[in-house]
């Protein structure tokens, strides 16, 4: 590893590091989401407990790093990873509950997946959430500070992102693969040609009429 990858993840689990030697804590959990903005499906939740020596080389804010980076970071991860959850919420319950509350639901399905209980969640800006009695701290722009929060990102990332490949397939009128249901100006002119299937957001695309 070069000098200077070193120096920029070390810096990158500073928070980590800290907690385990000032606070005797093992076990943190750095907890992430990806799809809050796209009109269209799910949003999705990781949570990753990595080992206190992990340094695993370009893990880094997920919208820092490459598609194909990503891809090989995420297998890194999950191999490397103590424990890890991911939860799921998909558009028909956005809709229903909304953008916020269908993230916080999904961010504590993450944690009912993990095999490893955590001690403490470090989670990136979201507050008021049940992470089944387990104490968290609220990090803004966690996911470019914090080590197991970078982690998180790209994890939930990947997965989105390849549930949104596997939706192109099914629905490739609309060039998820490329834009991932994201609001691009392509996107959006496929909705204003085809209208809307089964995986927009209704309450994300309401003001989108379509061509006639």
């Amino acid at each position: 590893m070069k000098e200077k990858e070193l120096e920029r993840l070390t810096v990158l689990k500073e928070i980590e590091n800290k907690i385990h030697k000032e606070e005797k804590i093992k076990y943190i959990c750095g907890i992430d989401e990806a799809g809050r903005g796209p009109l269209a499906g799910p949003v999705v939740v990781a949570s990753v407990i990595m080992p206190e020596d992990s340094m695993i080389e370009g893990v880094n804010d997920s919208k820092k790093v490459s598609e194909k980076k990503r891809e090989k970071l995420f297998e890194q991860i999950k191999e490397e990873a103590i424990s890890y959850g991911i939860g799921i919420i998909w558009q028909e319950e956005i809709d229903e509950i909304n953008i916020l509350e269908a993230t916080k639901k999904a961010l504590t399905k993450s944690l009912e997946e993990m095999k490893t209980k955590p001690e403490l969640i470090l989670v990136d800006a979201l507050t008021k959430i049940n992470t089944l009695g387990i104490p968290y701290r609220s990090v803004i722009k966690g996911d470019a500070k914090v080590y197991s929060i970078s982690a998180a990102s790209i994890i939930a990332k990947v997965t989105r992102d390849r549930i949104m490949r596997e939706m192109d397939e099914i629905y490739p009128q609309y060039g998820f693969s490329k834009h991932k249901g994201y609001g691009t100006a392509k996107h959006m002119e496929a909705i204003r040609e085809f209208g809307l299937c089964p995986i927009h957001r209704k309450t994300f695309t309401k003001n989108i009429k379509k061509n006639k």
